[in-house]
């Protein structure tokens, strides 16, 4: 979720509730212990515990291809406090795999779990080390190396996004793929990939056989689709929130992000309206007055309005 899965984002989600943990956006390792300033701006919780405003852990995200400095900066998220360290092997990009980051790594699953053991032994044993991955990169046929490497590197959770690297974001997700070897792993698994509705939910918990679900560009798109999940798997009726209810959280992100970054607030705001418009047709009304808009305070004005 880099560029748009930033503190302010994640203040505002685990506001709305339902969300049990987060993880930021990647900070990159290629060579060198990074400093910590880094690391705090990658993830502010660090402050305040580890901890959203609302009280959710924030998990920091590694990725890089070289064990030996992965480790190095799991030491500095210790010691910073971080409540987790989850490392990244699911993304897509061509930068960044190019760079010998992310889902490229697949291709090698021995490469794969060195990295993995080096985090996991580099960090006290109560400092919880996940991993997340893709299906593989050009088809799944590693999957099952992948997961048990994993596994056997002492990782405590495995999150699968249900897609290969050549997917991309694509759909369909093949959330069936993750239960061909779940029942193989002894580690928590959660599923992940294409879940934008409660009816995308079951059937991903379905399909894959995992209880738990990482949701992404969903969260979104959905603000409180995690509240609305937790009440179809507790049996209670729920009302998802309107886009008047959801209205006050898109003027409070513009806000801050005007206030914090505001050379990226205008493109921040509408990247976030793009996922919006999937849910509330308000919002690609409104997407389309604002999308040739270049001032933060210009698409803020317009929100109001």
């Amino acid at each position: 979720m880099e560029g748009v899965m930033d503190h302010t984002m994640r203040d505002l989600l685990t506001r709305v509730g339902g969300y049990d943990r987060c993880v930021t956006e990647f900070v990159r390792v290629v060579d060198r212990q990074l400093p910590t300033r880094v690391f705090y701006r990658a993830c502010p919780e660090l402050h305040t515990g580890g901890k959203t405003p609302a009280g959710t852990p924030v998990y920091v995200q590694l990725l890089g291809g070289d064990p030996l400095y992965m480790a190095l900066n799991a030491q500095v998220l210790e010691r910073l406090g971080a409540p987790g360290i989850d490392i990244n092997f699911g993304c897509p990009s061509k930068t960044v795999n190019k760079s010998d980051g992310g889902s490229v790594l697949l291709r090698e699953p021995q490469r794969v779990h060195d990295i993995v053991q080096a985090v996991r032994a580099a960090v006290s044993p109560q400092i919880p080390v996940t991993a997340k991955i893709r299906l593989g990169f050009k088809d799944s046929s590693l999957l099952a190396d992948i997961t048990h490497g994993v596994q056997a590197a002492g990782a405590t959770e495995l999150c699968i996004h249900a897609r290969t690297k050549q997917h991309g974001y694509l759909p369909p997700a093949y959330w069936a793929e993750i239960g061909t070897v779940k029942p193989h792993l002894h580690l928590p698994v959660i599923a992940n990939g294409e879940i934008w509705s409660v009816a995308d939910a079951i059937q991903a918990q379905t399909d894959s056989g995992c209880a738990d679900l990482m949701l992404g560009r969903g969260a979104l798109s959905f603000p409180d689709l995690a509240l609305a999940i937790r009440a179809r798997l507790a049996g209670e009726a729920y009302t998802p929130l309107s886009w008047a209810q959801v209205l006050p959280l898109v003027v409070r992100y513009s806000t801050e992000l005007e206030a914090r970054a505001p050379q990226y607030a205008a493109s921040f705001i509408k990247q976030w309206f793009t996922y919006l418009r999937r849910q509330y047709p308000e919002a690609e009304a409104l997407f389309q007055h604002i999308k040739r808009m270049k001032l933060p305070s210009e698409i803020k004005a317009a929100i109001i309005a």
